[in-house]
């Protein structure tokens, strides 16, 4: 997974497109896991936190562009 640095450089729509995927490959994880066929157990833990990195640098970035709306609607 990419650091939080890497992630903040991604646009919104890209944030969201990378939880999408991750949430898809913890449920694949889940799934395997309830089937005895999860051979790394670490996996389920980093994707969660994947999904906590990636949720946190989205409000982030939604917050700042709000707020960058806001400073420029205060201009005009």
């Amino acid at each position: 997974m990419a650091k939080p640095s890497e992630l903040r450089a991604f646009s919104a729509d890209e944030l969201r497109q990378q939880l999408d995927e991750r949430k898809e490959d913890l449920f694949q994880l889940r799934i395997q896991n309830a089937t005895h066929q999860l051979e790394d157990y670490a996996q389920l833990a980093s994707t969660r936190k994947d999904i906590a990195r990636i949720m946190t640098i989205l409000t982030e970035t939604v917050r700042a562009e709000e707020d960058e709306n806001d400073y420029n609607d205060d201009e005009e």
